[in-house]
């Protein structure tokens, strides 16, 4: 009986996924390693964040996934290093052996190193963090209602560094719940005082796109309300005032940091396999000077003709890179294997209803076309159809309704171990 080649992925994000899915029921082994239990459609992390809709929407636990595969087995582990020589993966409870090993491990918020940011502003790559700005941004509203006397001192305003698509995107949707949302749910108070702003190194919001998806994006940030502070580079946080290279300073309790992505690196491999924090890979995704691994997604730094300083850390490359590997491990030689070459199928971003941008290859577009686009797309990229029909639902229900009932505050609880 000819035995299994055994395939071991770390990191079910949109790459490792799409490899599983690739290999899933084929003459392979395959394990996906995760220190979560459930695949994140992070593009929509920014509507968990504003309360538009539950995080379990946009969350698809890897057991259910693979509940009907023949060769594909998942484990809730934390991985900690690689041992190359014993091809050996070595997590805090167990060790997994591989024939294969295929890194996928994708990125995390990049504070530069500064220690007070990370501590102190919020990231969002992950399901947790999510939720953990809903959490605070309400929790603000909460105790200034209690303390009146500080509502107008601009503690409360909402400060969202990096102007790429997720902090556009962010600062829309807060836009709107200050408007349409929070005055009926806080009837005495006076969001007047409330300021959403975002701030950008760059002299235009979303500078990875075309001129025409730049002045729009601009222009309804401004219609919305949305401060924009271009050109502004931010040095520090100290929990109650951001502080900025020109000298300004923004009183916030609430600082979300969308300025930069670094990766997610695992112990094990000498640095001159890594260009920013990303491991260095061939056309094939083999890691450089080793032979059975490979990285995939945002974590592999690939250089080509088109792409000589590596390809855009985005969703579009992870699947198609891991699609092509994927396909090549399944082919009978090494001598079919294909290289990856990535296609750009464009960008797009939306602030707020009926406000989008859109970049095609072939054609671009602005307006409430563009929302509609953008709505339909990731809808469609929605793994399964009870949570299509979920965020659909709950989307239909904001757009006629101007409202959510997802404002809820869910903190871990604190269990109390005095013997009484």
């Amino acid at each position: 009986m000819e035995t299994r080649e055994k395939i071991i992925i770390i990191g079910g994000g949109f790459a490792g996924l799409q490899l599983a899915k690739t290999l899933n029921n084929k003459n392979k082994k395959v394990i996906v390693l995760d220190r979560v239990n459930h695949h994140m459609f992070q593009p929509l992390f920014y509507q968990v964040a504003c309360g538009r809709i539950e995080p379990s929407n946009i969350s698809f636990p890897f057991r259910k996934i693979f509940q009907q595969s023949r060769n594909t087995q998942f484990r809730l582990t934390n991985v900690k290093s690689i041992d190359h020589a014993n091809n050996k993966v070595i997590t805090n409870e167990a060790e997994f052996t591989y024939d294969k090993l295929i890194i996928a491990t994708g990125c995390k918020t990049n504070f530069f190193g500064n220690k007070d940011l990370e501590g102190k502003a919020f990231g969002m790559k992950n399901t947790q963090e999510a939720i953990g700005i809903r959490n605070h941004v309400l929790m603000t509203f909460e105790k200034l209602i209690l303390e009146k006397s500080r509502s107008d001192d601009g503690n409360w305003n909402i400060v969202i560094v990096g102007s790429g698509p997720t902090g556009v995107e962010l600062a829309g949707a807060f836009s709107e719940m200050k408007k349409e949302i929070l005055p009926r749910d806080y009837p005495y108070m006076n969001f007047d005082h409330l300021e959403i702003i975002l701030v950008s190194s760059t002299e235009k919001p979303l500078a990875v796109m075309s001129p025409e998806a730049q002045e729009k994006s601009e222009k309804y940030l401004k219609e919305l309300g949305v401060k924009f502070l271009s050109g502004e580079v931010v040095t520090d946080y100290d929990g109650d005032k951001v502080y900025m290279k020109s000298g300004k300073e923004i009183p916030s309790n609430n600082v979300i940091w969308a300025a930069g992505v670094t990766g997610n690196v695992i112990d094990g491999f000498p640095s001159e396999n890594l260009v920013r924090n990303r491991y260095i890979v061939d056309r094939f995704n083999k890691v450089k000077g080793y032979e059975n691994i490979y990285a995939v997604g945002d974590i592999a730094y690939m250089e080509t003709p088109k792409y000589p300083q590596g390809h855009p850390q985005v969703a579009n490359v992870a699947i198609n890179q891991a699609k092509n590997l994927g396909k090549n491990f399944l082919r009978k030689s090494k001598n079919e294997w294909l290289e990856y070459e990535y296609k750009d199928q464009g960008s797009l971003a939306t602030i707020g209803k009926h406000r989008a941008v859109v970049d095609l290859p072939f054609i671009k577009f602005q307006g409430f076309l563009a929302w509609y686009f953008w709505m339909f797309l990731h809808l469609m990229l929605i793994l399964s159809v009870r949570n299509k029909l979920a965020i659909f639902f709950n989307w239909m229900w904001s757009y006629f309704n101007k409202d959510s009932s997802l404002r809820l505050i869910i903190s871990p609880s604190q269990k109390n171990n005095t013997q009484q």
